[in-house]
């Protein structure tokens, strides 16, 4: 059964939730990342200190993560937009395949363990961080970038990762652009564009897929589950999303001021803590 906490505990969880909402929006304006990297790890210790169950505290980081990223990605993206760096033809061939695969994502979540969300985790924020550390210039090594069938499954295989590790996209689709040679503010705007794509029918996703999972734990009620819609915490949602819709434009501008290597490391440096806490708890689980 859940353990109650006091008023000063329920103010400090706040407080992080309403602080992680603004690390989350400035780095969705300035690598046009949903801001999963943040939320997810700052969702599951709030939801530990809540009680949630193991069984379904992960995704349930997950889908309240996607919900959040709705508005997130969509002020990023209009700011990014306004400096005319998107590629709109790419977000345009990504778009049917992208929300095929959130859709494929979330019908996994309803039935895989939580450990494969961690390792999912793992395994893509941490490519992702040797990118940004070691490989920033590795672009030229895949030459021009694929036709439309290519690019394609590409875009269906970011929609299931990102459907599973509760991002927007931005840290796959960066990946991917950079890899093959496209300018770092071009992949991040571009990037930034996926999200809505992937967090709506995301969201969606795993409020269907959770909506079966309370009746498994008799001691999770509504209130306590806390306060969802299936796989998305309504008390998350609320306390994140202004602060970081809110924090999202001023990332965008900052990306176009800052040294752009500065970022880099340092959003490479929090991806591998990150990828180490879910490391650590998938080897002692």
């Amino acid at each position: 059964m859940p353990i109650p906490l006091d008023l000063t505990q329920l103010l400090w969880l706040a407080a992080a939730l309403a602080a992680a909402g603004c690390i989350t929006g400035v780095l969705a304006g300035l690598f046009g990342v949903g801001g999963g990297a943040v939320l997810v790890p700052v969702l599951y210790e709030v939801f530990g200190a809540l009680q949630v169950p193991e069984g379904v505290r992960m995704p349930l980081c997950v889908g309240t993560s996607l919900a959040v990223i709705v508005p997130t990605s969509l002020r990023s993206f209009r700011a990014h937009r306004a400096h005319g760096a998107a590629d709109m033809e790419i977000v345009q061939v990504w778009a049917a395949p992208v929300v095929l695969g959130v859709l494929a994502g979330s019908a996994v979540a309803r039935f895989a363990p939580a450990a494969l969300f961690k390792g999912v985790f793992v395994v893509v924020a941490t490519a992702s961080a040797l990118r940004l550390l070691f490989f920033r210039n590795a672009g030229s090594v895949f030459g021009e970038m694929p036709g439309k069938l290519g690019m394609r499954l590409y875009g269906a295989v970011i929609g299931v990762l990102s459907s599973l590790m509760g991002i927007g996209g931005g840290q796959l689709s960066n990946l991917f652009m950079t890899l093959y040679g496209r300018p770092i503010h071009q992949a991040i705007a571009t990037s930034a564009g996926l999200g809505s794509l992937i967090a709506i029918p995301g969201a969606i996703g795993y409020m269907i897929a959770g909506w079966p999972k309370a009746a498994d734990f008799p001691g999770v009620a509504a209130l306590q589950f806390p306060a969802a819609i299936g796989y998305v915490s309504l008390i998350g949602f609320g306390l994140l999303m202004p602060t970081s819709a809110w924090a999202a434009p001023y990332g965008a501008r900052l990306a176009h001021r800052w040294p752009k290597r500065r970022l880099e490391l340092a959003f490479g440096i929090f991806l591998l803590l990150v990828s180490a806490r879910f490391l650590v708890g998938l080897l002692g689980g």
